[in-house]
């Protein structure tokens, strides 16, 4: 049971009340300081793997220009830290033509987009993202904004760190698994926030990126997943009017 368990267990008992508030000031004290440290990491780590994978960006770069002409970076408005949207830098992977909001036609895949996809390599450009602060290289994946709104109070706590490259669901069946239990493990992620946890999360990334399983979600899959969370919180949303009605 972590400390931040322990303090809610523990808040449940009036006559312990001051215990729980200390063992959540602890918690929260070491939340800050590894967040503090984590970020003079990213900052490092980022730029060194700027400068390392240097090569591959021009390589892919070029390769991409060259298939079709269009541009080299996919850029979406994704969810970060505290639920305020970013812009998220992906090596594009589709043709230019390919309708991502097209639910009735599958994603197509550039010949160069197919293996950077499998790999996770199209993900390299999301350094730029850690070394801005928009992310982390360890932390829940960033969502776009619909996947925010249709969640409750519960689930919305997944953003109270920054998002990450990669992080614990990404780590135990990346888009293989339901969208209940990826939220499950980022809340885990969260609740357990500590160096361990992002060795851990390291580790089982390595592995899931070599099984190859679960590495592309696809735009069905994405509906489908809004879809059961609107239905699960009994939610109706408005994208257009940004309108949230429900519990």
């Amino acid at each position: 049971m972590s400390a931040l368990e322990r303090a809610a267990h523990l808040y449940e008992n009036p006559y312990r009340s001051v215990l729980s508030h200390v063992l959540l000031g602890v918690w929260y004290t070491n939340f800050v300081i590894y967040a503090f440290l984590k970020r003079i990491f990213d900052i490092i780590l980022s730029v060194v793997g700027l400068i390392l994978a240097s090569p591959l960006f021009i390589l892919f770069s070029i390769l991409i220009k060259k298939e079709d002409g269009g541009p080299v970076f996919f850029r979406q408005e994704r969810t970060g830290y505290r639920g305020v949207p970013f812009m998220l830098y992906k090596f594009r992977s589709m043709p230019v033509d390919n309708d991502v909001l097209d639910n009735t036609k599958a994603d197509k895949h550039t010949k160069v987009g197919k293996f950077i996809r499998k790999t996770s390599l199209d993900e390299l450009p999301q350094l730029i993202n850690v070394l801005k602060g928009d992310m982390s290289f360890i932390g829940p994946r960033p969502w776009i904004p619909e996947y925010f709104m249709c969640m409750n109070s519960r689930e919305r706590l997944r953003v109270m760190v920054k998002p990450g490259i990669t992080g614990l669901a990404q780590a135990n069946g990346r888009n293989g698994i339901s969208i209940t239990k990826k939220i499950n493990y980022d809340l885990e992620y969260v609740k357990k926030y500590s160096i361990v946890m992002d060795i851990r999360v390291i580790f089982e990334t390595v592995a899931a990126v070599i099984s190859e399983k679960g590495a592309d979600a696809g735009k069905a899959a994405i509906h489908n997943e809004l879809d059961e969370l609107k239905a699960k919180n009994m939610r109706f949303v408005d994208f257009y009017g940004g309108e949230v009605y429900g519990r």
